[in-house]
């Protein structure tokens, strides 16, 4: 009996998109080493792009999105993997021109698959997720450039997006003093929870209006916002301080003078979740499951939904409607 299981497809036929629960049997997946029972995913940025039509983030379709997936090994031709091992796989083309992890059963090359920690369970990781690593690798790098609790305050833009509300917990779990940025009031409480020591609206970044060089304000900062907030952000960096770039919802232009670069030392850190070599990878986790795991990974969580559930939740990312980590359960 051929074995068919529940899988999210985005289609697009000439004018016509759609994006809908079908059944798909192992046959339909694409080539891979490993073979993968999915019991968890969840909502990124990029996989809310690829449930609209003109989201270019799609390479072909039909398409199962989903970047992120975290599950247990059904069967394996490569034998760092066996039957009944826990494993991640995130990023690299899964969800984008590989079907992803929105779906009960996922194939992906060997190469893309990371062993699941000890010490932190398959949920926890897709609570994690591709937000989270990208958090973690980026206070990585930014640490990498010498920051230290000591050096003075970091601030974290977009603080309420996953991204966002991880790197406040991981910094404030490091002891540094963290400031987040939003433009969400009511949210306050809710970054005070994560740590935060303060919180600034957007416009004390970036009121309309990009310095040279402005007061210098931050050691250092997580940026997943870029655009023209993240000019305004360079020139009120301290001396030698650095900023982790991982996004682009404030645009893709980045129009800042040389000054802060040649004047003050700032370092402008790019954040690449996507091809991140897989001895970084597997160090970043490593880290995930020891010095920056967080005591409730609970709070971080909006919501928990279905594979049924998932075309309803995903374009509330793409309206600003997000805070923290939206999970999809899929055993």
């Amino acid at each position: 009996m051929t074995l068919t299981f529940n899988a999210l497809i985005a289609d697009k036929q000439n004018e016509d998109f759609s994006v809908q629960v079908q059944q798909l049997s192992l046959d339909d997946l694409p080539e891979g080493d490993v073979v993968i029972r999915v019991h968890y995913s969840g909502i990124n940025y990029k996989d809310s792009l690829a449930a609209i039509p003109d989201g270019n983030i799609v390479q072909t379709y039909p398409m199962v999105p989903g970047i992120d997936l975290a599950g247990v090994v059904e069967s394996s031709t490569d034998e760092r993997f066996k039957k009944g091992d826990e494993v991640i796989a995130t990023s690299y083309e899964i969800g984008v021109s590989h079907f992803g992890g929105y779906s009960e059963y996922a194939r992906v090359k060997s190469e893309w698959v990371v062993p699941l920690p000890a010490g932190i369970s398959l949920k926890e990781a897709m609570i994690i997720g591709t937000a989270g690593f990208t958090a973690a690798l980026s206070v990585q790098r930014l640490e990498e450039n010498r920051l230290s609790p000591d050096k003075g305050k970091v601030l974290v833009t977009g603080a309420t997006g996953g991204v966002g509300s991880f790197a406040v917990s991981f910094l404030s779990k490091l002891g540094y003093e963290v400031e987040a940025s939003s433009g969400k009031e009511e949210a306050h409480e809710y970054l005070k929870s994560l740590g935060a020591a303060s919180i600034i609206p957007r416009e004390e970044v970036y009121d309309g209006k990009i310095r040279a060089l402005g007061k210098q304000k931050w050691a250092a900062a997580v940026d997943p916002v870029g655009g023209e907030p993240l000019a305004s952000l360079l020139s009120q960096i301290e001396y030698g301080g650095s900023v982790a770039v991982s996004g682009l919802t404030a645009g893709t232009k980045v129009p800042t003078a040389v000054f802060p670069f040649i004047l003050r030392a700032v370092n402008l850190l790019g954040i690449d979740s996507v091809y991140c070599p897989m001895e970084t990878r597997l160090k970043v986790w490593e880290r995930l499951a020891t010095d920056l795991k967080l005591a409730d990974l609970e709070q971080l969580v909006q919501e928990e939904i279905s594979l049924e559930q998932l075309p309803a939740a995903l374009p509330t990312l793409l309206k600003g409607q997000a805070r923290g980590r939206t999970i999809v359960k899929l055993v």
